[in-house]
């Protein structure tokens, strides 16, 4: 699986009005892109679930309501067809359920078991950089912020840029 297939017309897909659930998602991480490609497959192109890939570098906090960054990279977020923000497991829940398949996280609606599954998911969402072979969240956030400085301030032909401080 690339990259490539991730990104495939995620503007379009997002301005469809099918979308059932949005999900914010890190295109860097080798495993959310795994589980990305799964959920697209299942979508079957129905556009029920619009993906947004926050690593990219025209991410828009305000197209996806709020939510910035830094933010979306410390838990996996989503965004409900009626503007609802929900997070962590809910998230796999709400998905997994839109595309037909809500039985592989039932389970996780019981009580003790909910609260053993949140418990595990945030165990993973704060080692899941380096778990993946990531530098940490304040290095990915200083490089993202180099470049798209980078983006904004273009270096003319003697090597000087073109932006004012």
């Amino acid at each position: 699986m690339s990259v490539p297939d991730i990104q495939a017309d995620e503007s379009s897909q997002i301005n469809k009005k099918s979308w059932k659930i949005k999900l914010l998602y890190d295109g860097e991480c080798p495993l959310c892109v795994r589980e990305v490609n799964f959920l697209k497959r299942r979508d079957g192109g129905r556009g029920l679930v619009a993906f947004v890939d926050i690593a990219d570098i025209n991410y828009n906090p305000e197209a996806n309501s709020g939510i910035d960054f830094e933010t979306a990279m410390g838990r996996i977020h989503a965004i409900l067809a009626d503007g609802s923000i929900i997070t962590n497991v809910e998230v796999f829940r709400r998905i997994y359920g839109t595309l037909g398949m809500g039985w592989v996280y039932a389970i996780t609606k019981l009580p003790i078991i909910g609260f053993i599954a949140e418990k595990i998911y945030a165990i993973w969402a704060d080692f899941r950089l380096a778990l993946t072979g990531r530098e940490d969240l304040s290095t990915i956030i200083a490089q993202r912020q180099k470049l798209k400085n980078q983006a904004e301030c273009p270096v003319d032909g003697e090597n000087q840029s073109r932006c004012r401080i």
